[in-house]
């Protein structure tokens, strides 16, 4: 099997030591993408709407990165640190996926890194 490490300048590097994404197996897996603006290293202004959006924008340029787009992404998993923001990140979520959504789970969490609000990581078809 084959393996490629996924990078992309539209994405925040990585904040551990870990890859942005991985190409393997007709697949491309990203990391979990947080609201950090990548030409910045900071969060962007504004609350969990703000960053949700840029947490998608993250994660939808490492899978392009991987020759994929996101009406191939087929899984995304999202965490939250406060599940009363649920109705909101749908809302910008239905700004990236329209019908025919990818499967999703969503999980509450305690915390994130370096303080997020909200992390998504998408798994694609690559083509």
């Amino acid at each position: 099997m084959s393996r490629k490490v996924l990078s992309s300048p539209q994405a925040p590097s990585a904040v551990g030591p870990y890859s942005q994404g991985i190409a393997a197996a007709g697949l491309v897996f990203t990391a979990g993408q947080i609201g950090l603006d990548p030409a910045t290293g900071k969060f962007v202004p504004g609350g969990v709407v703000e960053q949700a959006r840029r947490a998608l924008d993250n994660a939808r340029a490492v899978v392009e990165a991987g020759g994929a787009t996101l009406a191939d992404v087929v899984k995304v998993t999202v965490f939250l640190t406060d599940m009363a923001d649920f109705a909101a990140f749908n809302e910008v979520y239905r700004e990236f996926f329209t019908a025919d959504y990818p499967a999703r789970s969503a999980v509450g969490v305690a915390a994130l890194p370096v303080g997020a609000l909200v992390e998504v990581e998408m798994i694609a078809a690559a083509r």
